[in-house]
């Protein structure tokens, strides 16, 4: 049975650069997914079981949205969360 895992990282975004710049702050979007569904997942599971949901909560959706499409942040801090059902909720870490 999988048990509910809680881990903070710092994500870089620097690859939304290389994108079209009305791109960017989707692309950073993908790239905190990817980067979380990468580091959240377990070592023996199989690759179906690997293809989790990732949540993004409102309020990272709003920072990297802040400085508009064309110029979101070069790195976060996320709050990553994986439930026992597989979900992954990422969220800003309270500081």
């Amino acid at each position: 049975m999988v048990e509910e895992l809680e881990r903070v990282f710092t994500v870089p975004l620097t690859v939304t650069r290389n994108v079209p710049k009305t791109k960017r702050a989707p692309r950073a979007i993908k790239e905190i997914k990817e980067f979380v569904r990468q580091h959240m997942i377990d070592k023996g599971s199989d690759k179906e079981e690997q293809q989790k949901d990732v949540w993004i909560d409102f309020r990272l959706n709003e920072l990297i949205w802040s400085r508009g499409i064309e110029n979101p942040p070069r790195k976060v801090r996320v709050k990553a969360i994986r439930f026992e059902d597989g979900l992954i909720e990422v969220s800003l870490p309270e500081e």
